[in-house]
């Protein structure tokens, strides 16, 4: 097990990139902004399942196959912005028959949103390098298990991104609601939503294989 003092400096570390703008929160908005709150919030969640599949990759050494591969690289990474441009283009589609989103049931079943969202993470190589470059500055080889500690520490890199990504949910998805108050508005939220999700699958697509 990782020593005290490291998990404290970890779990600071984890916390200060947790906070820090990124993909994860722009994907997390993108839901808010389209279903709510509580949307938002189950994506965060499932972000987090997707993050622990990372984790136990690179804990048992399968994301640095993966990340010494041009190949399986260029595969994951297009599969990924595949699945983020069409999830941006079914918000678009939504847009056409939006209606305003007070008292609207979510167009979307929670359970699935949660699925795409680890679906999301799973599939994105630079959640991978990630935490390939993340754990093993914190992982002593002494300190005994590195299995062990990669896990440790990569459940609490994932954990601590979790309440970063609720309040996001949270705050932009409040906001929105207050907003919806005519098809038009929703109509726009749709679109917000579906240009962040797209864009987010270029930002995947135009990535560079890590040297």
């Amino acid at each position: 097990m990782p020593s005290l003092e490291t998990l404290i400096v970890f779990t600071i570390a984890a916390m200060v990139l947790n906070i820090s703008p990124g993909p994860s929160n722009l994907y997390v908005m993108a839901r808010s902004v389209a279903q709510g709150p509580r949307a938002g919030v189950v994506a965060a969640f499932g972000l987090a399942a997707g993050a622990l599949l990372h984790t136990a990759a690179a804990a048992f050494g399968l994301s640095a196959l993966v990340m010494a591969s041009a190949e399986a690289f260029t595969v994951l990474k297009w599969v990924g912005a595949g699945y983020l441009i069409w999830l941006g283009i079914s918000h678009w589609r939504a847009a056409r028959t939006a209606r305003p989103t007070i008292d609207r049931p979510a167009s979307r079943p929670l359970p699935v949103i949660f699925r795409q969202s680890a679906l999301v993470e799973v599939m994105n190589p630079k959640t991978a390098l990630f935490y390939l470059a993340l754990l093993p500055q914190f992982v002593d080889p002494a300190a005994g298990s590195v299995v062990t500690q990669s896990l440790v520490l990569g459940v609490i890199a994932t954990v601590t991104a979790i309440p970063c990504d609720a309040l996001v949910a949270v705050a932009s998805g409040t906001v929105s609601r207050r907003m919806a108050a005519s098809p038009w508005i929703a109509r726009v939220q749709e679109r917000v939503s579906g240009t962040l999700l797209i864009g987010l699958g270029g930002m995947v697509a135009l990535g560079e294989q890590p040297e």
